[in-house]
């Protein structure tokens, strides 16, 4: 197998994916399908392997489907700028749901303390808590 000629199998080998990912992607339009020759079979190139890989790392940092979408095609025109205003956007909502998360973290963090020093055993405080939150 060279590296500019894989099958659809071997690009989902090679790049660590299924085959229906790479032809999801295809529908979603982050990857081209290639032109079948007559009686032949669809081939793949080193670019296409390096576009799966693009959007799997993509996906590991947060990064929508239509973000990296968008991300290459600003990469094939060389807009770094645009590039870097979109993850700038990214990485704000990353903190956002970290704050978020840590917020979360610390009630409940609280509750389970609460627990421990309760002396009641009829009320529960997370039960309460929760209760006492849905009340208008």
């Amino acid at each position: 197998m060279t590296h500019e000629n894989f099958t659809i199998g071997q690009l989902a080998k090679t790049t660590g994916v299924n085959v229906e990912t790479i032809r999801y992607y295809q529908r979603r339009g982050l990857l081209a399908e290639p032109v079948k020759p007559h009686k032949g079979i669809r081939r793949y190139t080193e670019r296409d392997a390096q576009r799966v890989r693009f959007i799997k790392q993509g996906q590991k940092l947060g990064f929508s489907l239509d973000e990296l979408k968008e991300l290459m095609s600003l990469e094939e025109e060389q807009q770094c700028q645009e590039a870097r205003n979109i993850a700038l956007k990214k990485l704000s909502s990353i903190r956002e749901r970290i704050e978020g998360l840590r917020n979360m973290e610390k009630a409940l963090s609280d509750l389970v303390g609460c627990c421990s020093h309760n002396a009641d055993e009829v009320s529960c405080p997370i039960i309460m808590a929760l209760l006492n939150a849905s009340s208008p």
